[in-house]
């Protein structure tokens, strides 16, 4: 009995000290001031037509939910109408696509990470995004099919996401060319693979981003932040995936996480708040104060604010997860995009100003 006990108490310390890490609930007060008003009726629309999303989520075996959620998700580009060109690459393990909006200025380029909770999403489910900031920021967005789990480890999502990141630096969508202008951006699972990238070149003494931009981004694996259950009844899209783990134990969530991932859960390189906020380049963060990552988003920003780096939070009333996505048809989403092009233009120098005009 004393021996089950003593490894009782040696598994917890473990779990508590290496697993999940420091403490970070002094982050969480105070909240910034709530912003009043009511959601456009066109969010009403869209979180109607999230109830496919949320049956898929729980319906059959893991295997066949996957599939589903990735056949779901490229759908979402189906029968809409894109002005810019889709460029298929594959060149050299960097695979993705080139989003050309008509006149974009190849030496101005995004690197694009797209979201899906590291199992699903790629280029394709996300040109309501890419084709947007191709043309609002007149630049080319490199848009990054990285590698996903469960066929892959976590590690080689990452991996793509830092050659992805050395290639663009010196390549545009004709071959080799110089670079003016470098944004990257990434929503939910690629935000968090943003966020780490971007403290990643830091690193590495790259050439840094001029301004980026963080949709809901998921910024602490350890699932520690009261937001993930406070806010599952508010979120439409991630509450009815998610908020079953909610009745599953913290230290049973940690190990499950390093034993599916083979990181553990305080890793930087999974959870980007854990690791050095000082030294980043200008960040855009938004997210909605309804979501269940909203505590992800807050936490991180108040933390990279306080290194000294130049990162900016934008929270938003009633939205669900990731809502600039749905556009045009979403008044919310358009300002969401004009905020980010103020956002590049005042970081960079005002060159997207000078691109549109």
């Amino acid at each position: 009995m004393i021996w089950f006990l003593i490894l009782l108490a040696a598994a917890i310390v473990f779990s508590y000290v290496y697993l999940r890490g420091e403490d970070l609930s002094y982050l969480d007060a105070p909240y910034p001031p709530k912003t009043v008003g009511e959601p456009s009726a066109e969010h009403h629309e869209v979180v109607a037509s999230l109830s496919e999303f949320s049956s898929a989520a729980n319906a059959g075996s893991r295997k066949d939910r996957v599939k589903t959620m990735r056949e779901l998700m490229d759908a979402m580009s189906d029968d809409r109408e894109f002005v810019s060109e889709f460029r298929a690459v594959d060149h050299g393990g960097v695979r993705g696509e080139w989003v050309l909006a008509p006149g974009a200025d190849a030496r101005r380029r995004v690197l694009y990470i797209h979201g899906g909770a590291w199992i699903a999403g790629s280029p394709k489910s996300h040109r309501a995004i890419t084709n947007r900031l191709s043309v609002d920021l007149n630049a080319a967005v490199f848009s990054l099919d990285y590698r996903l789990m469960p066929e892959y480890r976590r590690m080689a999502g990452i991996f793509d996401c830092q050659n992805a990141y050395r290639w663009i630096l010196d390549n545009g969508p004709a071959g080799k060319e110089e670079l003016d202008f470098l944004s990257v951006g990434g929503d939910s699972a690629g935000g968090s693979l943003t966020l780490v990238t971007l403290a990643w070149a830091r690193d590495q003494g790259l050439r840094l981003a001029d301004a980026s931009i963080a949709f809901s981004p998921s910024t602490d694996v350890t699932m520690t932040s009261p937001s993930l259950f406070a806010n599952i009844p508010t979120d439409p899209m991630l509450g009815p995936a998610f908020g079953s783990l909610s009745k599953v134990p913290k230290l049973v969530l940690w190990w499950g996480t390093w034993v599916s991932s083979r990181m553990r859960p305080s890793d930087p390189l999974v959870s980007p708040l854990r690791g050095d906020l000082s030294g980043l380049p200008p960040i855009l963060v938004l997210v909605s104060e309804q979501e269940m990552l909203f505590d992800d988003a807050y936490r991180y920003v108040t933390k990279a604010q306080a290194a000294g780096s130049p990162v900016e939070l934008q929270s938003w009333p009633h939205m669900v997860h990731v809502w600039p996505i749905f556009n045009p048809e979403l008044p919310e989403a358009e300002e969401a995009f004009a905020n980010i092009a103020e956002f590049v233009d005042s970081a960079s120098g005002n060159l997207a100003g000078e691109s549109a005009a």
